[in-house]
Order: C-alpha cells, then sequence, then structure tokens
C-alpha cells in the first residue's frame, strides 16, 4: 500500500528495551477534502530512510498495516493496528526533474487535443 502526502514532522530516533528497538515517527498530511494527519512508523533499519527528507516536502510512502492482540488482566482482550513504512520517495524531486518549473512541458503528439483549433471547444 502507499500513502502520498507533504511531511509535516519527522520525529528522531528512539530506542527502547534492552534489545535496541528503534523506532522513527513521520507524520504526513494527506492532499484531500479534509487532510488527514496519518502517524507512519520506520523501524529498526528502516529510520535512516527519513534522514534525506525535510518537513514540507511532498512524499510517497509506501507501508504496511501491522496489528496484534494483548490480552489485559483487567479488561479482557484488546486489538491494536500500526502503519509501518519500509519506502520513501519525494515527489517534489520527480516534478522538478520532468519538467523544470522555468519550461514549459510539451503536449504530448498522440493527445486528441492536439487536433482542436483555438475555436474548437472540447466538449
Amino acid at each position: 500500500m502507499e500513502l502520498l502526502g507533504k511531511i509535516k514532522l519527522i520525529g528522531d530516533i528512539k530506542t527502547f528495551g534492552d534489545n535496541g528497538f528503534r523506532k522513527r515517527e513521520l507524520v504526513i498530511t494527506t492532499d484531500e477534502q479534509y487532510p488527514q494527519h496519518i502517524l507512519i512508523e520506520f523501524v529498526q533499519n528502516n529510520c535512516e530512510l527519513l534522514d534525506n527528507h525535510s518537513i514540507g516536502q511532498t512524499v510517497r510512502v509506501g507501508i504496511n498495516i501491522r496489528g496484534r492482540e494483548w490480552e489485559s488482566p483487567d479488561q479482557g482482550v484488546k486489538y491494536f493496528n500500526a502503519i509501518q513504512g519500509w519506502r520513501i520517495e519525494s515527489l517534489d524531486d520527480q516534478v522538478m526533474d520532468s519538467a523544470p518549473a522555468d519550461l514549459p512541458m510539451e503536449p504530448d503528439p498522440t493527445s486528441p487535443a492536439d487536433d482542436l483549433t483555438e475555436d474548437d471547444l472540447p466538449f
């Protein structure tokens, strides 16, 4: 699965327990009618994937949804979900590489809109 959004927050790497479990949090804001702020965890060796990214960048994040069951002695069984990231790529770089801002994009020669004259309406 993938999520698209703009980076809102990149957390520091945190280490837990005697085994040295590492986790780093990323929050992206989706671009939709009702934007969502999605927390994504990067764990272990994937923590470093966030080093070359910064707040405000538009990114595509490869994710897995994880779930686990926990039995509380007092309250019975509870379920928890987590979103774990395993890949991240900047979409800002792709836009800049494919069409510099000061140069217009060339039209697609196979597009049917090329056959229209200035007075023709596309509908």
